[in-house]
C-alpha cells in the first residue's frame, strides 16, 4: 500500500513539473509572438501568465499551495544554481565593471536607498501598521536576504516575499517600456536599474537583452542585496 501511495506521489510530481514547465514555455512563445503588439505585450510576460494558468489549473484540481510546492520543489532548489551561474557574466565583463569602478556602485546604492524609502514614505502617510512598513523596506532585494531582513527589523518573512515577487514581476515588465519612453539605450544603465530594483526577476529579464546587461545586473543585485540586508537591521533591528 505504501509503495502505491509512494507511485501516486512521483507520478502527481512529474505530472505537475512538467505542466510547470511546458506552461512556462508556452508563456515565453506567447510573449515572442506577440511583441508586434506594443500596447498588450507587456501584459503577456510569461512571469504573469504562467502564474495565472497554473493558479487556475491548481483551483480546478484542487491541488493546495503546499502540495505545488512540494511537487515542483526540485525548481526551487534549482535557484541557487541559477543565482551561482549569474557570475558568469559578471566575470566576462569585468574589465568594463572596473573601469567603471565607483560610477556603476554610486547609483546602485543610491537606488537601493531611493527605490525602498519612496514605498515606505507612501505607506508611512497612509498610517498604516509598522510591521507591513518595515516589510516593505525589504521589496527591491532577492526574496532569502529579503525574508531573513524583515525578520529582524520586525517585518512579516511570508509578505516580505510577496512584495519581492511583485516588485520583480512589475520591474521586468514595465522596465523595457521605461527604458523605450525616456531612451535609455545603453545595456549596461538598463541592466544596473533592473537588478537593483527588480533583483532576480529583473536580472533574468536582463539576460534576454544582452551579455552586459546582464553582468551589472548581477553585480546590482549582488551590491544592493548585501547592502540592504546589512544596513537595515543597523537603522532598525
Amino acid at each position: 500500500m505504501n509503495n502505491i501511495l509512494l507511485d501516486v506521489r512521483w507520478f502527481e510530481a512529474f505530472l505537475w513539473l512538467s505542466f510547470t514547465l511546458v506552461v512556462y514555455v508556452f508563456s515565453l512563445k506567447l510573449y515572442e509572438v506577440t511583441k508586434k503588439f506594443s500596447l498588450f505585450n507587456p501584459l503577456l510576460h510569461p512571469l504573469i501568465v504562467t502564474p495565472i494558468i497554473i493558479i487556475a489549473v491548481q483551483l480546478l484540481t484542487k491541488t493546495s499551495v503546499q502540495d505545488y510546492q512540494s511537487h515542483t520543489a526540485i525548481l526551487t532548489m534549482l535557484l541557487g544554481p541559477a543565482t551561482v551561474a549569474l557570475a558568469v557574466p559578471l566575470f566576462k565583463q569585468l574589465r568594463i565593471l572596473r573601469r567603471m569602478s565607483w560610477r556603476v556602485l554610486l547609483p546602485i546604492v543610491l537606488a537601493g536607498i531611493l527605490a525602498p524609502l519612496l514605498s515606505w514614505v507612501s505607506l508611512y502617510l497612509l498610517d498604516t501598521p509598522i510591521n507591513l512598513q518595515m516589510t516593505m523596506l525589504v521589496k527591491s532585494i532577492t526574496t532569502p536576504l529579503a525574508m531573513d531582513a524583515a525578520s529582524v527589523i520586525g517585518g512579516i518573512p511570508p509578505l516580505a516575499a510577496v512584495f519581492v515577487i511583485s516588485t520583480g514581476i512589475v520591474g521586468a515588465v514595465c522596465g523595457p517600456v521605461v527604458f523605450t519612453i525616456i531612451g535609455v539605450t545603453n545595456h549596461a544603465a538598463q541592466g544596473t536599474a533592473l537588478g537593483t530594483v527588480a533583483h532576480g526577476i529583473g536580472t533574468a529579464k536582463a539576460i534576454s537583452i544582452s551579455e552586459q546587461c546582464s553582468a551589472f545586473a548581477s553585480l546590482a543585485l549582488c551590491v544592493n542585496g548585501i547592502f540592504t540586508a546589512l544596513l537595515l537591521p543597523i537603522l532598525f533591528g
